[in-house]
């Protein structure tokens, strides 16, 4: 079993706090310790929202809480790991919000036997693999014991419980500690169903989460690092020893750059999950953003047919470029007219960005801006007349009649969209998770 190291985010009043027990801020913008934890190669990030403790209404709770769901969604948007939540959750609505924030697993707190309860109705809803179960003890999985198909796994609150929990469950399960030393992890991981180990004591050692890995693998214990499946030596250099890499988004496929990798660079690229390279200029290795903080995360490395060339597709963080240009490829030599088969997901993007334009940049006589000034009410009544119009323009037999009437209605959706904060890959994301 691959194990994992899992930073954890204890979300109070927006900000990051130590722990379950201690209120004490580590950080006020938790979007920094995401990005630290990731550059860190942290596998995994959980993230636990305890705004539902210590206010006097029920409707102070409701507004932090849904403050720390909107600190969550930013979160999952940023983080170049897989993010799971946990916290406030109390029936199926709770579990909705958390995983369209776009987190990939909601966490029940097995201390709360309404949660325990809630197990089933939530597995059939998402799927045992959106669900993780919190317990401080393997005696709170008796009431599944039949039926611990419903969860993915686990996550051990008590780690003097680590032998007890193995034998109760067939289910990997991840442990939860505050401080102890480092040796003491290999011990923990030497457990065949501990899959990961999260808590104070890999946050506070986020900085040697690489070391950690490289003395895991030591020592015989599989953990989560790049594997390839081709070897340096089977790659054609150029007559410098290099190879070019040409980089592309892994999002749209945008060209960002080319650069080129030594054997240093290349391996050290597969042990860190970043792009590494070899400067021809200044002779040396270099981490992609190591100074100006755009790095960029290894989705796939490819060769060519050749090979002697690497096509990677990465997460770029900012801009790929020295100058701050998002792409180097922005210099025209000759082009001429052609048009461009258009790319769905393309177009719906830009008219998208020109709606936001408009709603950050209001422009005189813009339609958009008349639909935002007037407020939601108006939005959703154009809504509601555009849907009917496609209803009507359906039983023309001129299909032409549809495709106009379709075209308003998405335009007024992302007018919708825009208003609400809703986002294009928020919505593709969703429907991609219903295959």
């Amino acid at each position: 079993m691959i194990k994992k190291f899992v930073p954890c985010i204890y979300l109070y009043r927006e900000h990051a706090v130590r722990s379950f027990d201690d209120r004490t801020i580590v950080e006020t913008d938790p979007l920094r310790l995401v990005r630290k934890f990731c550059e860190n190669h942290a596998d995994e990030l959980i993230v636990f929202d305890l705004s539902e403790e210590e206010y006097e209404s029920v409707a102070e709770a409701d507004a932090a809480h849904e403050a720390a769901l909107d600190m969550l969604k930013q979160i999952a948007q940023i983080s170049e790991v897989d993010v799971y939540a946990g916290g406030n959750i109390h029936r199926m609505e709770d579990v909705k919000k958390i995983l369209y924030t776009g987190c990939k697993k909601a966490i029940l707190d097995y201390t709360k036997p309404e949660n325990v309860e809630l197990t089933r109705e939530v597995s059939e809803k998402f799927g045992a693999d959106k669900l993780l179960a919190s317990l401080a003890d393997p005696e709170e999985l008796v009431h599944l014991m039949d039926e611990q198909k419903l969860l993915s796994g686990l996550l051990l609150l008590n780690p003097h419980k680590i032998r007890e929990t193995q034998e109760a469950t067939c289910l990997p399960f991840y442990v939860q500690i505050g401080q102890v030393a480092l040796n003491k992890l290999l011990e923990i991981f030497a457990y065949d169903s501990v899959c990961g180990v999260t808590g104070n004591t890999i946050n506070d050692n986020a900085e040697e989460i690489l070391s950690l890995k490289e003395l895991c693998r030591e020592n015989g214990l599989k953990v989560a690092l790049l594997e390839s499946s081709v070897s340096w030596e089977q790659l054609k250099k150029n007559e410098q020893g290099l190879v070019p890499v040409v980089v592309q988004d892994y999002r749209n496929n945008e060209v960002l750059m080319v650069a080129y990798m030594n054997e240093k660079a290349f391996h050290d690229t597969l042990l860190t999950g970043m792009m590494n390279y070899y400067s021809r200029s200044r002779d040396e290795q270099w981490l992609k953003g190591d100074t100006s903080g755009h790095y960029q995360y290894v989705k796939s490395l490819t060769a060519d047919c050749d090979f002697d060339t690497i096509l990677a597709k990465v997460s770029q963080v900012g801009a790929a470029c020295h100058t701050g240009a998002r792409s180097c490829f922005f210099n025209e030599i000759t082009s001429r007219e052609y048009t461009v088969p258009e790319n769905p997901l393309t177009v719906f993007q830009d008219v998208f960005d020109t709606i936001v334009d408009r709603k950050e940049h209001p422009k005189e006589g813009s339609y958009t801006n008349y639909l935002f000034d007037k407020g939601i009410d108006k939005i959703l009544k154009k809504v509601g007349e555009e849907a009917t119009e496609i209803v009507i323009a359906a039983k023309n037999p001129n299909p032409n009649e549809i495709v106009y009437e379709i075209s308003d209605f998405l335009y007024h959706v992302m007018v919708l969209m825009a208003d609400k904060g809703v986002t294009w890959e928020e919505v593709t994301a969703e429907l991609a998770n219903r295959h």
